[in-house]
């Protein structure tokens, strides 16, 4: 006779915040934003576990509370997806569910890109997941680096995740103006841009019939909820997607290439009330083949202003996606593109980056061989506006003094003025809050200029003269990490980098067959 298995007490967090401390200044863009960003995966593993027997407890954490009791302290398994810069808080909390005896397990981003390093902290690390990795898990029979080893296939409904839905994008249960239910209608991307985790990552359509009943159910059940595609890249099938979109009254978000939002399919999506288009512009001295424009500089921005100019006409809200300080970025030119690009197109919102050395990237590949990473830099800093890395083309202060300038442009009284006569009501609202992060990461971006003008070592750190961290992110970790700094050592913030793969192919965007 077979034993029964016991009833597990699962927990499952997404961390979307990388603080363990309160920011009153941008409270409202956490509870009514932030938390929107909410993933699928983390929802599906919640719905599995439920699926396979077990009590599970499920919340995202975006700054709203400690993060540790969101979840019961008793746990049996606790599942925790992390993007790499909120690692050092994912690490902390695993140090302290393991001392409850807790087993722990770590997806999404990060341990795609870092899983060695995860398993200094996590009992389990997960690459591709599916439901049987899910119930592998549970049933004790894995440990240490687990993956599917194959592309997700299928997710559960919006209808079977309903109460994640509730608990992470909600307000008391209920939806409101702001909440946003994601769906996902493919996965992978057609591109292979040398930046990004899914470069490798095959594009494949999601089963047809569960993509239209999530939108039949969305439109029936929350119609004045607004709907996200998560797809790496929307549409890259556009008219048997929109096509199912045009059978519904939805509201609807979606990141894409403009290679693929040309012609008439701008108005479709205006008629199938698209509301929100973020599409990637990159670099002007690069990946011009996902924006449709052979051209290069200032002729690429032309006619990327033209194609954005179209999109705005028909879509309420568009961000244009930049990255600076790419291989193919000298010089002043691609800031002073970019500010052009920002006072001739105000009703599109620039969103700039910084290159980031992400595992598994050919883009870390590269800046590994060629010595670049600084491999002492905590992980916590691997996102914008931080340097991990080190511009070709650029010393330091000369690349944070031009980001600088780049990011003024918006926070100009003249690009202001502009915007708040091309905004309102809601879209006032988001651009606000934006321009309250723009003047914040502009205060911090001095500071950092400062300290490469006037601290030899902090200059030294960043030229690769020595490995030493500088007292400067030591103290700003901590405090993002506050009573959670005291279960870390500073030698557990050290990343255990990955060696070099040689299997990453030459060049930045080379898109495959679609």
């Amino acid at each position: 006779m077979t034993a029964t298995r016991r009833r597990l007490r699962v927990g499952v967090l997404e961390l979307l915040r990388a603080e363990a401390r309160p920011d009153g200044l941008l409270h409202a863009h956490r509870h009514l934003i932030a938390r929107q960003y909410a993933s699928i995966t983390p929802q599906a593993v919640s719905v599995w576990c439920r699926q396979l027997g077990h009590a599970v407890f499920y919340a995202t954490y975006y700054g709203q509370a400690d993060p540790a009791a969101l979840l019961p302290s008793d746990l049996d398994v606790v599942f925790i997806a992390t993007y790499t810069s909120a690692s050092p808080l994912a690490y902390a909390l695993a140090r302290l569910h393991r001392r409850r005896g807790t087993l722990t397990v770590v997806g999404g981003p990060h341990a795609k890109a870092f899983p060695d390093d995860c398993l200094r902290f996590f009992d389990v690390v997960v690459g591709e997941c599916d439901r049987a990795v899910v119930a592998e898990i549970l049933g004790d029979r894995a440990r240490g680096r687990v993956s599917s080893g194959r592309a997700l296939a299928d997710v559960p409904s919006v209808e079977e995740r309903l109460p994640e839905i509730r608990a992470a994008a909600f307000w008391r249960g209920r939806p409101h103006p702001y909440a946003v239910i994601g769906v996902l209608a493919s996965v992978g991307c057609p591109y292979r841009c040398d930046f990004c985790t899914d470069w490798d990552a095959d594009y494949r359509a999601l089963p047809a019939d569960r993509v239209e009943a999530d939108l039949a159910f969305v439109s029936s059940t929350l119609p004045r909820v607004k709907v996200a595609f998560h797809d790496p890249n929307f549409a890259v099938r556009f008219d048997d997607v929109v096509a199912r979109l045009e059978r519904t009254s939805l509201t609807y978000m979606i990141e894409s290439s403009l290679s693929v939002l040309r012609g008439d399919r701008i108005r479709r999506l205006r008629d199938t009330g698209c509301w929100y288009v973020a599409a990637g512009v990159e670099s002007w001295a690069d990946y011009s083949n996902k924006t449709a424009a052979t051209a290069f500089g200032a002729r690429k921005l032309a006619r990327v202003l033209e194609h954005f100019a179209l999109l705005a006409e028909h879509v309420p809200v568009v961000q244009a996606n930049f990255i600076f300080g790419v291989d193919g970025d000298r010089g002043d030119e691609p800031v002073e593109l970019t500010r052009e690009f920002i006072r001739r197109a105000p009703s599109v919102w620039p969103n700039v980056t910084v290159p980031t050395p992400f595992g598994g990237t050919p883009l870390y590949d590269a800046h590994r061989r060629e010595g670049r990473i600084l491999e002492t830099m905590p992980f916590a800093f691997y996102n914008t506006p931080w340097l991990a890395t080190t511009p070709k083309h650029y010393e330091p202060l000369d690349y944070y003094e031009r980001l600088i300038a780049l990011l003024g442009e918006l926070a100009t009284g003249d690009a202001v003025r502009l915007r708040v006569n091309v905004r309102r009501g809601t879209l006032a609202v988001i651009d606000a809050l934006r321009l309250l992060g723009i003047r914040r990461t502009l205060r911090l971006l001095r500071t950092i200029a400062d300290l490469l003008r006037r601290d030899s070592g902090f200059r030294a750190f960043h030229a690769r003269r020595t490995a030493v961290l500088p007292a400067f992110y030591r103290r700003r970790l901590a405090d993002a990490l506050g009573r959670y700094a005291e279960l870390l050592t500073d030698a557990d913030m050290v990343p255990e980098l990955p060696a070099a793969t040689s299997a990453s192919p030459a060049g930045s965007a080379a898109a495959i067959s679609r």
